[in-house]
């Protein structure tokens, strides 16, 4: 009984990988906004991203990063789940 491990089909994979994408893009997007909220609110301090490009990367940069990660970690949870190796 040598059962080879299904690896995830590519519909299952394609899933994973679209509700990571969404997942680790509104956890960018949250996080930027905390960042934020936080430094209005609790340091005194209105960011202004027009101003500083270093800040301009990290808003606009982050969501994007985040939700790679999040796309690529959605397609091998998958493939954990169903016992594939990738």
């Amino acid at each position: 009984m040598n059962e080879k491990p299904s690896t995830p089909s590519s519909a299952s994979r394609a899933g994973a990988a679209v509700v990571g994408f969404l997942v680790g893009g509104a956890g960018g997007f949250v996080a930027t906004e905390a960042f934020a909220a936080f430094c209005h609110f609790v340091l005194g301090v209105t960011l202004d991203v027009e101003d500083t490009p270093a800040l301009l990367v990290v808003f606009a940069g982050l969501p994007p990063l985040l939700a790679v990660v999040g796309a690529i970690l959605g397609v091998r949870i998958a493939a954990r789940e169903s016992g594939g190796d990738r």
